[in-house]
Parts: structure tokens; sequence; C-alpha cells
């Protein structure tokens, strides 16, 4: 018999899970709660079920180049940012390509995840999951934690003076359902976060009044980047992360500063971030004008609440206000594993390379999708899945974290960035944590291997979006129609948009692109720079 592996969850962590350890020729079992795959994305039901969804907002944040599975692009026909119907039908039919639905157990929950008596030499796992009301005990060889969407709702009450009389009504984010609650009210949006915005601007169209309080501020990106391409096409490329990597903090915390402003001055809208550090933009479309319009006011963080009122810092007056909601975020908690197995301290799970469990004897237990950078979660999660199945199977490099000579060095690298505001959330980088990764396991592009047998498979690597298909072109996985599906990630992006081609027009920007990219790369070389 093969390695029997646990994987928890059938959301996008535990179907990626599910497939890199079939690809490996591992045995997984996939225990899902609810009674169909998608997680977070099954957004509908959960409103006609009248459970809150994680995601108020229902489009993709990240363009379907950047978001697919690595080896198993979005249709083309499919628009650039998905609205969740159509990537929960996307995960469909990655499962029925793949064949995943026979090793999925849908409507068990897991209830506990222990050691193996033996766990020292086996390093096995007893999980005992429920089904229809009834206990049943297994044993694994290894375990994915792929259930991501515990994580509890963080409401830190005590940092709001005088919420206890407030007379209103208030809830954490991950209560709320439809903007109907707000009608005709005057609305509080406590925090500014993806769904904090997100809320603010759908109350914004039925509410009397919308603020949005923010302490730190932030900056804002607009799905509709430079010249209408998808901001991460943009921003997430070979030759950007580089330039960030390799500039001074304070170098290239202005270049971010000075791109983020160029869609509108952060400062005359109340936006601009205080803290040096925080370099996680929010997401949307609409904020700026819904502040130009009136529809929405950026307040400064919360002195103190009234019966009916609230007061800001610095700001006399009180403002009426008859609902709050506070997206402060979620603490993580992992409710069927033991606290021993993954400490969580402060919001973060201590975890070597945001994955493993460092004091575990055997590296048989896993956890999966936690990580939230500045880009798609799709690939990472996939990513991840694709070490661990490896490590799982005994192939994997780079697994024992090294012994901690200094514990305050380790810890760096253990804690994963959960809060927006936190100082390591820069450290993580999109693109550097997927080359980490792929690197263990062998599949990291080399662009200067490249240039000499394929210069524009190369070039497009290097100065195009850094597209997930990059990580199948070689090493363990490799897929045929890796190279093919980059040099046509553009054309994915324009079919269903450029639905009316005015006549006389050619494709003359791309030829200039080609020269512009071989000057610019000519110039690399020439500094170094490679």
């Amino acid at each position: 018999a093969g390695m029997r592996v646990a994987v928890v969850g059938a959301g996008v962590s535990g179907l990626a899970a599910t497939k890199c350890c079939l690809d490996e020729g591992l045995e997984p079992t996939c225990f899902e709660q609810s009674q169909d795959i998608g997680g977070v994305w099954r957004y509908t039901e959960h409103i006609e079920a009248g459970r809150p969804s994680l995601y108020p907002s229902v489009i993709s944040n990240t363009s379907k180049e950047m978001s697919a599975f690595s080896d198993f692009p979005f249709p083309e026909h499919f628009p650039v940012f998905l609205p969740n119907a159509l990537l929960l039908d996307y995960l469909r039919r990655y499962t029925e390509h793949f064949g995943l639905r026979e090793h999925i157990r849908f409507g068990s929950t897991v209830v506990s995840i222990r050691k193996h008596p033996d766990f020292a030499t086996t390093g096995q796992w007893n999980v005992v999951t429920e089904a229809g009301g009834k206990q049943t005990s297994h044993v694994f060889d290894a375990v994915m934690v792929c259930s991501g969407n515990f994580s509890e709702p963080s409401l830190p009450l005590q940092c709001f003076p005088g919420i206890e009389r407030f007379r209103g009504q208030y809830f954490h984010s991950r209560q709320y359902k439809h903007p109907d609650v707000f009608q005709g009210k005057r609305v509080l949006v406590v925090g500014m976060g993806n769904s904090g915005v997100d809320i603010a601007v759908e109350a914004s169209r039925v509410a009397a009044k919308v603020m949005i309080s923010t302490t730190r501020g932030a900056w804002l990106l607009s799905r509709v980047f430079e010249h209408g391409y998808p901001w991460d096409m943009i921003l997430n490329t070979r030759l950007m992360s580089l330039i960030k990597t390799n500039l001074p903090g304070p170098l290239s915390w202005w270049l971010l500063n000075y791109k983020v402003n160029q869609w509108f001055n952060h400062e005359n809208y109340g936006l601009q971030p205080e803290n040096r550090y925080l370099l996680v933009p929010v997401l949307n479309d609409d904020l700026p004008s819904y502040i130009l319009t009136g529809r929405i006011t950026i307040k400064p963080g919360v002195k103190e609440f009234k019966d009916n009122s609230v007061v800001f810092h610095n700001c006399p007056e009180e403002e009426p206000i008859d609902i709050v909601v506070f997206c402060t975020g979620y603490t993580v908690s992992f409710p069927f594993l033991e606290e021993s197995i993954v400490r969580v301290e402060n919001k973060h799970a201590s975890l070597y390379k945001y994955v493993f469990p460092p004091q575990l004897q055997k590296p048989t237990l896993a956890v999966l999708g936690l990580i939230k950078p500045l880009g798609a979660i799709m690939p990472v999660a996939e990513m991840q899945a694709r070490w661990v199945s490896r490590v799982f199977k005994g192939r994997g490099a780079n697994v024992s974290p090294p012994v901690p000579q200094n514990a305050a060095q380790t810890k760096l690298e253990m804690v994963f960035p959960f809060t927006r505001g936190d100082p390591r959330a820069k450290k993580l980088s999109w693109l550097v944590y997927l080359d980490t990764l792929a690197s263990f396991i062998g599949a990291k592009p080399s662009v200067l291997g490249l240039l000499c047998t394929d210069p524009r498979l190369a070039l497009t690597i290097f100065f195009g979006p850094c597209s997930p298909y990059q990580y199948r072109l070689g090493g363990p996985g490799r897929w045929q129609g890796a190279r093919q599906a980059i040099l046509t990630q553009w054309d994915r992006v324009l079919k269903p948009t450029r639905t009316r081609v005015p006549a006389g027009s050619s494709s003359s920007f791309l030829s200039l692109l080609t020269m512009v990219a071989l000057l610019l790369l000519l110039a690399a070389v020439i500094f170094g720079f490679l």
C-alpha cells in the first residue's frame, strides 16, 4: 500500500493538496465538512443558507492568468477578474480534470488529529472524523491541514472604549451578509482591509452616510492598472521583484508610493499611510470616486463610543452613527489540533516557511494556504502542496529547519504575517516565496539558462508577468503545455475584452514591446543586474 495522507478541507488548498499527492503517487483522502468543494468561494450558497461568507466582495482580486493552477489555465473566454461563480466553475473543472472527486469525503468533519503512539518512529497520526453523527478513527501516514477558513473573527472590543454603552448595532465583518442592513442608516466601518473597503462601498449605495475609520491609512490599488492592464500582471514581474529586492528600503518604499499615487494623491483623500512599512495595498476600484462624490468619508482612529455617536482622535465633534462594522481581521485557529503542534501567538502561527511546525520529530504534518501575500493564493497553495507531497515522500529538500542558534533569528522566518500592518508583512514577496519553494523541488525557472536556448521565452519570463506556468517548465511535475501557456497569456487576457476591434488596428504594440524588451535586457546585462 502507498503512503496514506489525510487532507483537511476541500477549498483551493485542499484540492491542490489532493492533486499533488496523486501526482507523487501518494494516497490522499480529503475530508470536507460541507457537501461541496470550493470552501470560501461558494458565496451564493452561503447567502442562501443564511451563513456568513468570508468574502463580501464577490469578484476575485487577482487576474485569471496570475491566479491559475500552474498546469491548468483558465478558459480564454472567462473574464480577466472572476466573479466567484466562475471561480467555483473553474475549481469544478480542475476537480473533474484530475479526477479528485473520488478522493473527497463530503459531509465529514475532522474532530481531532493526534500523534500516533509510535509517532517517533512512524510519524503516523490518529485522525478522528465525524459524519452523519457518528465518529470514525483512522490512522494516516501524513496530514495536510488545508482549513484556512477555520479562522476565528478577531474582535478586540477592549480597544474601543465606550462600546458597551453604544445603543446601535455592531458586528464583525464575518457576520455581514447583505447591504440591506444599512438601508438609510449612518454607518461606521472600522478598519481598512479589503473587506472593510468592500463593505463600505456596498453600504454607501443604500446608507445615509458612510465613514471608514483607519489609524494607519492604506495604499489603494485598482484592478485596472497602468494602460488598463491588470495590476498583478504589471507589478508581479521578475524585473520588478529584482528592482524591489535590490533597492535600499526607503528607495523601494518611495517607488511603490510613487506608483500608487499616480492614480490619485492619497494625502488629499485622507488615505496616505503613516507607517513606512505598510506595504500591503488594499484592492478596490471604487473608493476614490466614492470619496470624491461624498458617499464615503475617511476618518482617523476611534477614540471612544457614546450612546448614539462616536468620537475620533484629533476631532472634537461627535459623529452620530447607527451601525458599526468591525473589519478587524481574523485570528488563526485549529480546533482539531493539540496546541503543542501548531503554536499560535498574537494571531501568528509559528511555522517553518509558513508550512511545517518546526518542533515535530518527523515532518509528517503540514499547514497549507494560511499565508496571504500580495498576489493570488492558488499558485501559492499549489506550490506548497508540491513541496509538501515531495517531503512526505522523502524526496523533499530543506525540510528540517536550521537548529536555532539564536531564537530571535529563526522566529522571523517562522511567523507569518497575518495582520495587515505587521512590519513583517513586507518581508514576504509573493514571487520570492514561490521561487523559494520552487527551488526546493527543482522547479524554479532559470532565466539565464533559457536566454541561450529559448531567448523569446526568457524575455517573456523576465519582463512579463510571473504567471504560475513558469513553475512547470522543468523539475518534477513538468507540464508540456507550460511554454505555450506563457507565450499566449496576453491573448487570454485580451480575448474577453477586445470584443470590438476598430478598422485598421494592428498589433504594432507587441513588436514595439519586443524591441524595448531587448534594449532593456541588453542594459540589464551590461549593468550586471542579472
